[in-house]
């Protein structure tokens, strides 16, 4: 149960740390300290929705299409080598780094706005939510909850951390050099979960 909590953890929380429009406007935003509540509120909450969706969906989806799991299950792999392999190529390249706007400050229902379509409108999401989270917690049976449960509380972690602790971080993330640090943990990461999933994978057919 304390395994399957962990995984979704670690793996929520390596989906959603790589550099991208939504996290950068959650910097964005804490560095300006404004509407950060909201923003975290809505980006945590739009994940849990979308995970409590893949976990059930994918679970009920799986009793009629026996073929189903295996097929995701290593399209799962797949996507996380690619991922992972992407993240160490972002890390030799050097990093990005991000700097506080300087602009006048935005209403709230324009943050709003911005960060319901920077959530719901990119098809990422979808695929690291409803597909690749869905498939992986199957492999946790019957403790899926548990997994999906680990998933959502690294998105209200994770989103909670950047939005409130993007003051305190901002001297960092200014340097391409931690981004580095970062994409590279990401990487690993990713890499370290399709290992233990191959694992599985090769057990269960063995």
């Amino acid at each position: 149960m304390f395994a399957a909590l962990v995984a979704g953890f670690l793996t929520g929380l390596s989906l959603i740390a790589a550099i991208g429009a939504q996290n950068a406007f959650v910097l964005r935003q804490g560095l300006r300290r404004e509407h950060v509540g909201v923003v975290v509120a809505l980006c945590a909450g739009s994940d849990a929705l979308l995970i409590a969706a893949g976990v059930l969906g994918f679970n009920a989806a799986a009793e009629r299409l026996p073929w189903l799991e295996p097929v995701m299950l290593w399209g799962g792999v797949v996507f996380l080598l690619v991922y992972g392999a992407l993240r160490f190529r972002a890390a030799l390249k050097g990093g990005e780094a991000l700097a506080a706007a300087q602009d006048a400050p935005v209403p709230l229902r324009r943050v709003v706005l911005t960060c319901l379509a920077l959530t719901w409108l990119n098809p990422h999401v979808y695929l690291d939510t409803l597909a690749l989270l869905g498939a992986l917690s199957s492999q946790y049976a019957p403790h899926e909850g548990l997994f999906g449960s680990g998933a959502m509380v690294a998105s209200v972690v994770f989103f909670a951390a950047l939005g409130y602790g993007a003051r305190l971080l901002a001297p960092v993330l200014a340097r391409p050099r931690a981004w580095v640090v970062v994409e590279l943990m990401i990487g690993a990461v990713m890499w370290a979960i399709a290992a233990s999933l191959i694992v599985q994978a090769m057990g269960a057919s063995a």
